[in-house]
């Protein structure tokens, strides 16, 4: 029992001690708001100028997807011949190579230095012919690539353009 007495009596003694602190109470002024009506003309005017965002949004909105969907098509087309530059490139590389080991072959197996001169003359004039062919496939790819690519955008946004203005 005396532990309850000290205990109620130690808590007593401390609210006595403490300070109290109160939130001040403050009243809200109270504004009247004038009632005003607003003009006509410009009531029309504010509700065209809304529809005319909400459409112009729209139609931005609209092409901005379709441009989307043009890109995406256009990085599938992009990679799709980007794969096929490398698969020209790599043949090349091969048809280079495996001329370049026919060659050596052939020198291999010439009995004179004429014969070794006419071998290299002939390697040379064929390589040359071949490095141009292959030249002139791999830019007539890069130009379809390039073509393929950009086009489809290239349309998509003037049709945009159009649309927008």
């Amino acid at each position: 029992m005396s532990d309850t007495s000290t205990h109620e009596h130690n808590s007593t003694s401390a609210d006595a001690f403490a300070p109290k602190f109160e939130v001040p109470r403050f009243n809200m002024p109270k504004f009247e708001i004038p009632q005003m009506e607003v003009p006509a003309a410009f009531r029309e005017f504010a509700e065209k100028s809304v529809s005319q965002a909400k459409d112009g949004w729209e139609k931005m909105r609209a092409v901005t997807e379709e441009t989307a969907g043009l890109i995406e098509g256009s990085y599938a087309t992009a990679s799709k011949g980007a794969t096929e530059y490398g698969r020209k490139v790599l043949e090349a590389s091969r048809a280079n190579t495996n001329s370049a080991f026919d060659y050596a072959s052939q020198l291999l197996s010439a009995k004179s230095l004429s014969e070794v001169l006419e071998l290299s003359s002939a390697h040379v004039r064929k390589q040359f012919d071949v490095l141009n062919a292959q030249t002139k496939e791999l830019t007539a790819l890069a130009q379809k690539v390039a073509t393929e690519t950009t086009e489809p955008i290239k349309q998509s946004v003037s049709t945009a353009f159009k649309k927008v203005a």
